[in-house]
């Protein structure tokens, strides 16, 4: 069993109230391996009070389904004796009310663009990757949104 932490850190200014919500929702991420990152709420959800250079967690939150989708890929890819030089993916989450009115991350899209050593495989080859990719990764088995895989050539 693996175990992973994040150390999350926010703090109010002497400036601010906080009973009247009118804070800074701008605070740190720091990791294991030494990496802190800005976070911040989404600048869509709470527009005067996020921090748009921040990493928000719903964007996090998309960025983890593509990176480990992608992780996953290079090694089924790398397995098949397959040379992957590139591999760029603009993903994008969707957030909608559910049937509670709750908003939840509903659909992450990927959209990959792998550029190959040599010739490409064949499409079904490819497909056959992201499928297995989308199976075996970890973030994928974790959550309940849908996730759609849609390579760009």
């Amino acid at each position: 069993m693996a175990s992973y932490t994040a150390t999350i850190l926010w703090e109010r200014a002497e400036s601010e109230v906080f009973s009247d919500s009118r804070f800074s929702r701008g605070h740190s991420w720091a990791f294991d391996g030494g990496v802190v990152l800005r976070a911040s709420s989404s600048p869509h959800v709470v527009p005067r009070f996020s921090d748009p250079a921040g990493v928000d967690p719903e964007e996090a939150f998309v960025a983890s389904l593509s990176s480990c989708h992608m992780m996953t890929f290079l090694y089924l890819a790398a397995k098949r004796g397959l040379v992957v030089n590139r591999y760029e993916d603009h993903a994008e989450g969707v957030m909608e009310k559910n049937a509670s009115g709750r908003f939840w991350v509903s659909r992450v899209t990927l959209r990959p663009r792998i550029a190959w050593e040599g010739n490409a495989p064949e499409k079904s080859v490819i497909d056959d990757l992201h499928h297995l990719a989308h199976e075996e990764c970890f973030i994928a088995n974790s959550v309940r949104t849908e996730i759609r895989c849609e390579p760009v050539d």
